[in-house]
């Protein structure tokens, strides 16, 4: 079942304060952060609406604070991707999709990347299937959109400042209207 956009609004006013796994920011905290570097850079719409959203699948079950610490990956890449497919294309979902694989890449092609993880995110690294070598690195920079998804992850692991000011979630979800999907229509922007 799809989400619409205020079923969108819904999990990030319930889950939103909740703490983002091991890091001194919350779920919504890390999200505004997120897409308020996308924004700074210049990204599209689509990428920021991605950024935005990337860990909205993180809201989606309750596992705790920090999963990783009993060897949980919760897949939430992947565990969005059908609630958001009504709403958005690929030029959205794609880099939520890849943004974990992105961080496999940036292990394997950036010698300083590995060492700035945090300890979450190097946790994570290996219940996602750790560095990737220097064919599947390649093979994932030649999938569609993820040269989007590294820039996200660039923005992901910088999204971690507590009490850092941004705009708030109404000011990114304006960019939604450039990116749903034709078929979405003025229905997937409102509660059935």
């Amino acid at each position: 079942m799809a989400l619409s956009l205020d079923d969108v609004a819904v999990l990030f006013a319930r889950h939103g304060h909740t703490q983002y796994a091991g890091e001194p920011v919350t779920q919504l905290e890390h999200a505004l952060q997120t897409a308020l570097l996308a924004e700074q850079q210049g990204a599209s719409a689509s990428l920021i609406v991605a950024s935005l959203l990337h860990d909205l699948g993180h809201m989606l079950e309750d596992l705790g604070d920090t999963p990783t610490l009993s060897g949980v990956d919760d897949l939430h890449q992947w565990r969005i991707q059908p609630f958001l497919r009504g709403l958005f294309g690929d030029e959205v979902l794609a880099p939520i999709a890849l943004h974990v694989d992105a961080k496999r890449y940036l292990c394997a092609t950036d010698p300083g990347y590995f060492g700035a993880l945090s300890a979450d995110s190097v946790r994570s690294l290996a219940l996602q299937g750790g560095i990737f070598d220097v064919e599947q690195a390649a093979a994932f920079i030649d999938r569609p959109y993820a040269r989007d998804a590294v820039r996200l992850r660039r923005w992901d692991d910088q999204a971690k400042t507590a009490g850092l000011a941004t705009p708030d979630y109404q000011h990114f979800s304006q960019y939604f209207r450039h990116c749903l999907c034709p078929a979405s229509g003025a229905a997937a922007a409102h509660s059935r």
